[in-house]
């Protein structure tokens, strides 16, 4: 029973883990996609118009600048999701062995099966 709640605990965190990165990942792609769509409407304005980014008000800004900076939020997302999506593949490796291993433990002890089966879920 006692390495049935160990695995049961590692299957907990390593899911916990898994949709904080998940989560993570739909944050930096909504940033990423932020980032291009304001570069893309930006491509479109003549460079003498005056721009302004909004940092709880509205603060002029040189187009260039504002390009620059939309391109390292793009840049830096792609980056994060790169980094995030390796900790994802991490993630669902150990939730592959860590499933393998309860498979395992409930093969080799049926009585542990049957126990578990008719433990009340409080």
């Amino acid at each position: 029973m006692q390495a049935f709640l160990e695995i049961q605990g590692r299957m907990i965190e390593t899911t916990g883990k898994l949709k904080q990165v998940q989560n993570q990942m739909r944050t930096k792609e909504a940033e990423k996609k932020r980032a291009y769509l304001t570069m893309e409407e930006l491509k479109q304005v003549p460079d003498d118009t005056n721009v302004y980014k909004s940092i709880g008000m509205f603060v002029l800004e040189t187009k260039a600048s504002l390009m620059n900076e939309q391109e390292k939020k793009f840049t830096d997302g792609e980056a994060s999701i790169t980094t995030l999506q390796s900790s994802k593949e991490y993630l669902e490796k150990q939730m592959a062995e860590v499933e393998s291993n309860l498979r395992e433990l409930l093969q080799q002890d049926p009585g542990l099966a049957r126990q578990i089966m008719s433990m009340n879920v409080v």
